[in-house]
């Protein structure tokens, strides 16, 4: 299963300060919405749709779990990588101002993207990671995980309050806020830290 994590950056940590507590807002796609380790992004509706990305961290789970504490949560994680999940809005859909259900709009067949997992323990401070997107080599998207509203643990935790989380599951952890129109011919390349976890083409 995929578990979307939505609204969950600040832009800078001041405003994070001042937030008060919330539910986290969760998003679930079935596994068809998965590609992993492209070279080559398809995208089949450039006529009717516009395509639009945000570069996201992403987490692994590593065993099973229900109702898991923020203490205990970094036990059932094991990986992370850099992914995107993408949106398609019918052109006219857009135009019309029109509410699209999230399931056509999100959760298409290789809606949502990742890297090369990268292991968890390999990085000293998961408050502090550095994540980017770069578009035809230009930054199109960066964040830091310092400014997340709900840390890794805490997005354990409250996803587990209502699923069963499974081995082999996966986490959006949320995107830095602005998102991005993608086109053909787009050349996408995804970093963690200083470290290339994913290079694609669009077509």
């Amino acid at each position: 299963m995929i578990y979307c994590i939505e609204q969950n950056y600040v832009s800078h940590k001041r405003e994070k300060e001042n937030l008060s507590p919330t539910e986290a807002f969760i998003f679930v796609k079935n596994e068809k919405a998965l590609l992993q380790h492209p070279s080559t992004f398809i995208f089949k509706k450039w006529e009717d749709y516009k395509l639009y990305g945000q570069c996201e961290l992403v987490l692994r789970i590593a065993k099973d779990g229900e109702k898991i504490s923020e203490e205990n949560a970094a036990q059932f994680y094991d990986a992370i990588t850099v992914g995107i999940n993408f949106t398609s809005f019918d052109i006219h859909d857009e135009l019309n101002g029109l509410e699209v259900p999230w399931e056509i709009a999100k959760g298409w067949p290789n809606s949502s993207l990742i890297g090369e997992w990268l292991p968890v323990a390999d990085f000293s401070d998961l408050n502090d990671l550095n994540f980017c997107a770069y578009k035809n080599r230009e930054m199109m998207q960066m964040g830091n995980s310092e400014l997340m509203i709900r840390n890794f643990n805490q997005i354990i935790h409250s996803i587990s309050l209502i699923y069963s989380l499974k081995k082999g599951d996966i986490i959006f952890t949320g995107a830095p806020l602005g998102i991005n129109e993608i086109y053909a011919n787009d050349a996408i390349e995804l970093f963690m830290e200083d470290d290339t976890v994913a290079e694609f083409e669009v077509e």
